[in-house]
């Protein structure tokens, strides 16, 4: 007797969306993570598109690279909505250095995870004066998962959760290195902070 598969048995599983992100400070490893769970996607035959905001171009025009150098292809966009209108039919979108967009990036996280989208974020969770740098809290409100790493602090060797900015500059976003910022602890933070 021949069998025949059902059609339903064949359906594709229905997407579901989620929003992760990463947080932390400088020197954290939050792109590299981003890029760990990227290509952790793609292993597993998923479609996967990357963004970052065009202003960052610290260490390739398109490619999203981290600290240590490892590197995916990305798309650099003017306006979050950009990325609304190129991510397609993707599976999964990741986004890096998402403080640099405006406050409309948090409606487009959420119109991608509920059109089934899997949505990872990185970012910058605290300014260079240890305060919420928004869109990241509201982001992390709204997130079903999210990882805050830490980098070492420069001074003493303990954990870091503080970008110290080393200039006397007040703008609000600066892009810099090494040359710019350093990791800190919150004790060598605030002492150096005064």
């Amino acid at each position: 007797m021949f069998f025949e598969p059902s059609i339903e048995r064949h359906k594709t599983p229905e997407r579901k969306g989620q929003i992760e992100v990463i947080c932390g400070s400088m020197f954290s490893g939050k792109t590299e993570e981003l890029i760990r769970r990227l290509n952790r996607a793609k292993i597993a035959r998923q479609k996967v598109e990357i963004f970052k905001p065009s202003v960052d171009k610290r260490y390739h025009e398109e490619d999203v690279v981290s600290h240590n150098e490892t590197s995916i292809r990305s798309t650099p966009v003017n306006f979050a909505d950009d990325i609304l209108l190129l991510s397609g039919d993707c599976d999964v979108v990741g986004i890096d250095e998402v403080q640099f967009f405006d406050e409309q990036i948090v409606s487009v996280a959420q119109k991608l995870a509920n059109k089934g989208k899997r949505v990872i974020l990185a970012g910058l969770d605290m300014d260079f004066e240890g305060m919420p740098f928004e869109p990241m809290p509201k982001l992390m409100a709204i997130a079903e998962y999210v990882t805050k790493v830490h980098a070492i602090c420069m001074k003493c060797g303990d954990l870091a959760a503080f970008s110290f900015r080393l200039s006397d500059s007040k703008q609000k976003v600066m892009l810099g290195e090494k040359d710019a910022y350093e990791a800190r602890c919150r004790k060598c933070f605030y002492e150096d902070k005064k």
